[in-house]
């Protein structure tokens, strides 16, 4: 794993990232039909897509996901509606369903206890219904991993440590790995991110280990420069880690699955979730483009729009005025220098200094002058000039 944290940007405090895969049929218009009713009951102020994501062509099969990636922009409000939130989501095809990049910026450092973006665009709860709904929350990158819900670790070592090591890599979700000290009841086999803010809990993958699992667990996140409590639980670093990380702030001795709040447990996910990390792959990328390419927006904001790219274009031709003033006046002025030099009588040079390069160029071009009229193609040879004493040189 990479220790750096220099070669990527930091994500401001303002902004949700998370990623996905939807391996369900008809993603676009299950984001459709859910945003359409978030419009209906107010949770959203609107939503579109944008004019450069085209809408596709009706597939003969239902079943099967339009090609090419696919753009929906949503806007709400949270604070009691003092805050705006604006978020991008990008579908892409992927072999198995079709993967999800959410990018949600609001206008003060994000609040966990906000609702998810990700539910703003997915169902949640008893809105999923049938036709693969509710299969949006799969792991962007390792199969068979959910976010939402717990994640037996394989009983192979091999395939655990590999499991691990692929989801540690994916900087778009916490990892969280919990140890059963016991064979947990109904109670304790419910997952423990239901019990994080909304604002976490999509953006966590709870791993569990069996109580035999213990060394085999610890031995699989050795190089991940991490350790699991018996009983206890630990999140994997991300990568690249920042500056100043230490893994030993994010491990929690005793971790108590009987439906009780594990009060330590959410304090190191919020703690962990709030460092000043670097982006995960694309995420940079895809907040300019949630910037740079927002469509949709209000009487105000387009307004505004307007007014910065008159000033942008008033500031353009202003430099542009300014640079062909100065190049008229430079031109004027090796105009009048050339005027002036062409009106002067030629200057002798004194032996004992060398003539410059302009006075050189000027005995050129009069050496270049094309002969008097009278002087015909049998014309003798030219004169020499006389010396000062009257007589010509021998």
């Amino acid at each position: 794993m990479s220790n750096s944290a220099t070669d990527r940007a930091v994500l401001p405090p303002t902004v949700w990232a998370a990623r996905g895969r939807h391996t369900g049929p008809d993603s676009e218009q299950v984001i459709r039909r859910i945003l359409r009713r978030r419009r209906e009951t107010g949770a959203v102020d609107d939503f579109a897509e944008p004019a450069d994501s085209p809408a596709p062509a009706e597939p003969a099969d239902p079943g099967v996901p339009v090609a090419g990636p696919r753009v929906f922009e949503a806007r709400w409000r949270v604070a009691d509606g003092a805050v705006t939130v604006r978020a991008r989501l990008t579908l892409t095809a992927r072999q198995a369903g079709r993967e999800w990049q959410l990018v949600a910026e609001a206008e003060r450092p994000w609040d966990d206890a906000w609702p998810s973006p990700a539910t703003v665009f997915w169902p949640d709860g008893d809105e999923a219904g049938d036709g693969g709904e509710a299969g949006w929350d799969y792991h962007p990158a390792v199969a068979g991993l959910r976010l939402r819900t717990v994640n037996p670790l394989p009983a192979d070592d091999k395939d655990m440590r590999r499991v691990l090591r692929e989801a540690a890599k994916d900087a778009w979700c916490v990892n969280l790995v919990v140890h059963e000290a016991m064979t947990p009841d109904t109670l304790g086999r419910q997952p423990l991110v239901r019990q994080l803010p909304p604002g976490l809990a999509h953006r966590v993958v709870e791993h569990r280990a069996a109580p035999q699992q213990f060394r085999a667990v610890n031995w699989a996140v050795r190089d991940l420069g991490v350790e699991v409590p018996r009983g206890g639980a630990v999140l994997l670093p991300p990568d690249p880690a920042p500056s100043g990380y230490d893994a030993r702030e994010y491990a929690v001795r005793s971790v108590f699955l009987d439906g009780s709040e594990s009060t330590e447990l959410i304090g190191a996910l919020r703690r962990f979730a709030a460092l000043p990390r670097p982006a995960p792959q694309g995420a940079a990328e895809a907040l300019a483009d949630l910037r740079d390419n927002w469509t949709l927006m209000t009487l105000e904001e387009e307004l505004a729009r307007e007014r910065e790219r008159v000033a942008q274009y008033a500031e353009a031709l202003e430099a542009m005025t300014r640079s062909r003033d100065l190049y008229r006046e430079a031109a004027q002025r090796a105009d009048e220098a050339l005027t002036a030099l062409r009106d002067s009588p030629a200057a002798a040079v004194p032996v004992s200094q060398p003539a410059s390069p302009l006075q050189q160029l000027t005995r050129v071009f009069k050496g270049l002058r094309p002969p008097k009229e009278n002087a015909g193609p049998n014309a003798g040879p030219t004169a020499m000039p006389e010396d000062e004493s009257g007589k010509t040189d021998q």
